[in-house]
């Protein structure tokens, strides 16, 4: 920061993104799949450390403000912003803002439960979270390749089901489909509550076409709708674009 100071001549404003969230009540760090930074003032300590205030934010939601503004979604008054990737997480922003919440827990995806289980999908895996079948245990990158694992005794890392998917490896496409599936169930639950104008697609999945391209399709039958067509498309700044929404923050009032 001070490198950065330096070669501006200017004091600049520092905005970060996190795990979870600061609690309003306690002041201290909840909700984060870094699990040492609970229970922790984070935010106190950075502004220590720092000596000045610091805007924190929960990473999804800096996804969601920077395609807002001027990414995927520039433009749309309402951004959907979802995390794919070690975790599962989402964002929102209204009017190129985040929407935290009373509780700082709007767009909490992730460990919310898969919707419309199947029996064979109860009560789901184990999550960190202490819960069964939360989201993240299905649609991470992880969980994309401990489907495959239960299902072919194959343990694979998420990156080589799909390269074995495009070396037509049908175990492979079956994983996907699952996936997809489960994606979309889980997609629907929210489009139903919120009708974004646009549904951005963040982290490591989100380089994978196959999964972009057959979104709609599965999430279509479960929205209430004469009609789906919001757009799902992939962040514009990749993985640039949560430290862009952080920066941003200093935008809001």
């Amino acid at each position: 920061m001070r490198d950065l100071e330096a070669q501006a001549g200017a004091t600049g404003t520092v905005g970060i993104g996190m795990p979870g969230a600061i609690s309003p009540r306690t002041g201290l760090v909840k909700n984060a799949n870094s699990v040492w930074l609970n229970g922790r003032p984070f935010a106190r300590d950075l502004e220590r450390a720092l000596a000045r205030p610091v805007r924190l934010e929960n990473d999804a939601n800096c996804l969601a403000v920077s395609e807002s503004i001027d990414g995927a979604g520039a433009g749309l008054p309402v951004v959907w912003a979802i995390i794919l990737g070690t975790g599962v997480g989402s964002g929102i922003a209204l009017q190129g803002r985040a929407l935290s919440g009373r509780d700082r827990i709007a767009g909490e995806w992730g460990h919310n439960p898969l919707p419309a289980p199947r029996d064979d999908e109860r009560p789901g895996p184990a999550c960190y979270c202490g819960r069964h079948g939360c989201l993240e245990t299905w649609v991470s990158g992880p969980a994309l390749a401990a489907d495959h694992g239960r299902r072919t005794g194959a343990m694979l890392r998420g990156e080589a089901v799909i390269s074995a998917l495009r070396s037509g490896d049908v175990e492979a496409g079956v994983t996907l489909e699952r996936y997809l599936d489960r994606l979309g169930r889980g997609m629907a639950q929210v489009i139903n509550l919120l009708d974004p104008d646009v549904v951005v697609i963040g982290g490591g999945l989100s380089r994978v076409p196959e999964i972009l391209a057959g979104l709609p399709a599965r999430v279509a039958p479960h929205v209430f709708s004469d009609a789906f067509d919001t757009p799902i498309r992939a962040s514009l700044h990749g993985d640039a674009s949560g430290v862009r929404g952080a920066a941003w923050l200093w935008n809001a009032p």
